[in-house]
């Protein structure tokens, strides 16, 4: 073979590894939920997959592995190829399975791209239920023994937990008054409510927006600074003289060691996929905050997110350091 034949064939093999480099992705991508199907993380995923779909110009597939109170699907995160063909839309439990006891799982086990959205968490009941108001609500909580009543929408000590635990302790009661019954997520969560299987549920009310707007059930509070735009008569728990606020939040991760070309090129569709007016308007109109974080913010923000939980865990008696 010639110089100029070598050379040649040299120059080939470049051009082909640079638009091997350019094509990606030429397959579909995943998207992991550590949660039920219909729940908010689920929800959230959706809205963010089908933008990226869009941005990328492959399929992205949303795929649920529940169990362990979220663990099984952020493992599953973290243990995939570092390809960029996995990713996932994490929740806030990875910032307290370490606290909890569950492993040494923590944020740092994921590569963290940025919050995709925010989800305020609330009190809401069966639609039949005796209570109008969260002053009725705590009003009986007082007056009933402890563990009288029941709340779920995720694993023990999970975030919609950490929640309600927060709001317990501000009205003065102790975290743990009412008892926690372990789900899935909020989907299976809201079934048992409505059911009569459980006294409330204090996660998103945009979880529970099906059934809100078929009158199954009645959302009497919400854990914002102000009001949502889409329950405009709900109460914040401030308006109840609550010092109070706790928003959930789904980011989205990757397993460590993406290749940097492929990370930016995720990194850049995800927020053209954010700023989507059909990914946000959905959001928006789910009472969902969508949300894309500027290099550096969304650590930052971990660090107090992490303090106040790790509070609530010590007085629900479940954090183990």
């Amino acid at each position: 073979m010639g110089l100029v034949t070598r050379a040649a064939a040299a120059l080939g093999m470049l051009l082909a590894w640079a638009g091997a480099a350019q094509a990606f992705p030429d397959r579909p991508v995943t998207i992991i939920v550590p949660w039920a199907a219909g729940g908010g993380a689920d929800t959230v995923t959706r809205y963010v997959a089908a933008g990226l779909q869009q941005e990328l110009g492959v399929p992205v597939n949303v795929v649920n592995r529940t169990g362990g109170g979220g663990l099984t699907g952020h493992s599953a995160m973290a243990n995939a190829a570092p390809d960029g063909y996995t990713l996932g839309v994490a929740s806030p439990e990875i910032a307290f399975y370490k606290a909890l006891g569950l492993g040494e799982f923590t944020p740092d086990s994921l590569d963290l791209f940025s919050r995709v959205a925010l989800l305020p968490a609330g009190v809401t009941v069966k639609a039949d239920s005796p209570w109008t108001s969260l002053d009725d609500l705590l009003r009986d909580l007082k007056a009933k023994p402890k563990g009288t009543y029941t709340s779920s929408g995720t694993g023990t000590g999970g975030s919609w937990h950490i929640a309600m635990g927060g709001l317990l302790r501000a009205a003065g009661l102790e975290a743990d008054r009412i008892r926690w019954v372990p789900s899935q997520g909020g989907a299976p969560a809201l079934q048992d409510l409505a059911a009569g299987g459980l006294t409330m549920f204090t996660g998103a009310p945009a979880e529970a927006k099906a059934m809100l707007d078929a009158g199954r059930v009645r959302t009497i509070a919400i854990m914002s600074e102000q009001r949502s735009p889409s329950l405009p008569n709900v109460p914040t728990l401030m308006e109840n003289k609550i010092d109070w606020a706790y928003s959930n939040w789904f980011a989205l991760v990757a397993p460590k060691g993406i290749p940097a070309d492929r990370r930016a090129r995720i990194a850049e569709a995800a927020q053209r996929a954010m700023a989507r007016p059909d990914v946000q308007d959905g959001l928006k109109g789910r009472g969902i905050q969508p949300v894309w974080d500027a290099p550096g913010v969304f650590p930052d923000y971990l660090k107090g997110f992490v303090a106040r939980g790790e509070a609530v865990l010590g007085d629900l008696g479940l954090a183990k350091r």
